[in-house]
């Protein structure tokens, strides 16, 4: 039997983008590369060598320090290293959202034990730029149109992984929110989605009070296991 890890390498493995976009805008796929192939490899072996259901968090789009760069989500160099304990050869600067999340990570219990639980990706698994700066597919009407039967194709691939379907968590409280419940409405992926303050958010404008962001995350992670 294929375990959930068997599963999403699968998936990430042959990850292509079909989708014709506007003359600015690139998408970021890391997974072509295959130093990045042989990183997803060793997270999922390590990881996900199972069949035991996770609770799924999702986010917006890989950005181009993070997830687009080193091809796991809320994950940039530095945490790849540190936290995951991952040697690459990958350059990049520290990333806000992979710094908070791995605050969270650590203070729940660690890498072992957050990810035998959870599952965290975006509901757009590739990101884009736009003028070289990040992009989320929702800003733009028009490009959220084009991209929506790659996202719900891509959200169902992975809820096949092995979701637990009563309950999801939303890394959003706003826009994401939003999508994310009109895309369920629809489609009836999971019973309920819990919003959290996005990582940015919390880094960019929340820092002081980090601690109550922290805690908030903490009291849902464990309410849902």
């Amino acid at each position: 039997m294929k375990t959930f890890g068997d599963n999403a390498y699968t998936f990430f493995s042959r990850l292509d983008f079909n989708v014709l976009l506007p003359k600015d805008v690139a998408v970021m796929n890391p997974y072509r590369d295959a130093a990045i192939q042989a990183i997803l490899k060793n997270f999922l072996t390590r990881f996900y060598s199972d069949a035991t259901p996770r609770v799924f968090i999702w986010g917006i789009n890989p950005g181009r320090h993070g997830g687009g760069l080193t091809g796991l989500p809320f994950t940039d160099p530095y945490a790849l290293r540190v936290n995951l304990g991952i040697s690459h050869t990958i350059a990049g600067r520290r990333e806000p959202s992979a710094e908070y999340v791995y605050t969270v990570i650590e203070a729940f219990g660690g890498v072992e034990k957050f990810y035998k639980a959870f599952y965290i990706n975006s509901l757009c698994p590739l990101g884009f730029t736009k003028s070289k700066i990040n992009f989320n597919f929702y800003d733009d009407p028009d490009f959220y149109r084009r991209v929506k039967p790659f996202i719900v194709a891509s959200m169902k691939t992975q809820i096949g992984f092995g979701a637990k379907c009563d309950a999801a968590i939303c890394l959003g409280t706003g826009k994401l929110y939003k999508v994310f419940l009109e895309l369920n409405a629809v489609e009836n992926f999971f019973d309920r989605i819990i919003p959290l303050e996005h990582p940015r958010f919390i880094m960019q404008y929340r820092r002081k009070t980090m601690a109550d962001y922290l805690k908030k995350y903490l009291d849902v992670f464990n309410d849902l296991l």
